[in-house]
């Protein structure tokens, strides 16, 4: 078991809504509070959609920095990302992310496509979905953009083939520095507004499922943390397993469905307490951005 610290992202918000759970942050002043809450629970790393996807660059920019500001001058050393925008180009999809690069750290990066969704009201795979499509030409596009940016990839793991392409740019050395390894699991809940019968992508959440990532991994020495997309991280074992392991973990609204409506907060208590069981100590956001190799940026724009 590694004895190194853990680093805990928390996903504030995504799509869920205060009907499926009233203490999601949506607008700026609560992603704010949210944000510091986490933070003093012990997460290293917040990520957030905002309110309005319909922005465009600059003013999304801007709606961002509205909830990140009081969170940086309150912990300087937070590290905070957006997630990408929807519909256009991919000038147009990322067009926040330079905008934002004095304030982020990280930014996200999709190598693969696939169809994001869950069951329909008969159990089959449909009703709320989304083909979410990267192209190869697209994942090169990114890459640049956040090497040039010094910005730390993110790097969404949704399907198998999504870590075989980020590792042949890991192999040929054209990973941006900082990235993180995210390996999505898919769980029994509803996603993205769909039914009960869970996401329909993505590899379950099992030891199996997660030693095969690893071994893909194996090798390497990208650092990587587990998430369950429509399902509970901690309550279904794969956290623990994960600290076993020598990983991390990333929690939040955005990915949590099961019975209860917590903060925010209190799941990052959840797996801070698992970690400290696990005779693992929980990473400061300096300690996380030093594991990471983060590269440095100073100020807010």
């Amino acid at each position: 078991m590694s004895d190194a610290p853990v680093i805990v992202e928390v996903a504030l918000n995504g799509v869920t809504s205060k009907a499926r759970n009233p203490h999601v942050p949506i607008v700026p002043e609560e992603i704010a509070g949210d944000a510091l809450a986490c933070l003093t629970a012990g997460a290293a790393i917040v990520h957030n959609h905002i309110d309005d996807f319909s922005l465009p660059g600059s003013e999304a920019a801007a709606r961002y920095l509205a909830g990140w500001r009081p969170v940086l001058a309150a912990v300087p050393e937070a590290i905070l990302y957006p997630t990408v925008g929807i519909g256009g180009d991919m000038a147009a999809r990322f067009a926040h992310v330079e905008p934002l690069a004095g304030a982020a750290r990280m930014g996200v990066l999709d190598p693969g496509s696939v169809n994001l969704g869950g069951t329909d009201p008969d159990g089959l795979p449909g009703g709320f979905e989304i083909v979410y499509q990267n192209t190869y030409a697209d994942v090169r596009w990114t890459v640049a953009l956040l090497a040039r940016l010094r910005l730390g990839p993110s790097v969404s793991i949704f399907e198998p083939g999504f870590l075989r392409t980020a590792l042949a740019y890991h192999r040929a050395g054209k990973l941006p520095a900082g990235a993180f390894v995210k390996l999505y699991f898919g769980g029994d809940g509803g996603y993205l507004g769909g039914g009960a019968g869970g996401a329909t992508f993505g590899l379950p959440p099992t030891a199996r499922a997660l030693d095969a990532y690893l071994e893909m991994l194996a090798g390497t020495t990208l650092p990587w943390a587990v998430a369950v997309i429509g399902g509970d991280v901690v309550g279904c074992g794969l956290a623990r397993l994960a600290l076993e392991r020598g990983g991390h973990v990333r929690i939040g609204l955005e990915d949590y469905a099961g019975p209860r409506t917590p903060a925010n907060a209190e799941l990052v208590a959840e797996v801070v307490t698992l970690a400290r069981a696990a005779g693992r100590s929980v990473a400061t956001p300096a300690e996380a951005a030093r594991l990471l190799h983060l590269p440095r940026r100073d100020g807010v724009s």
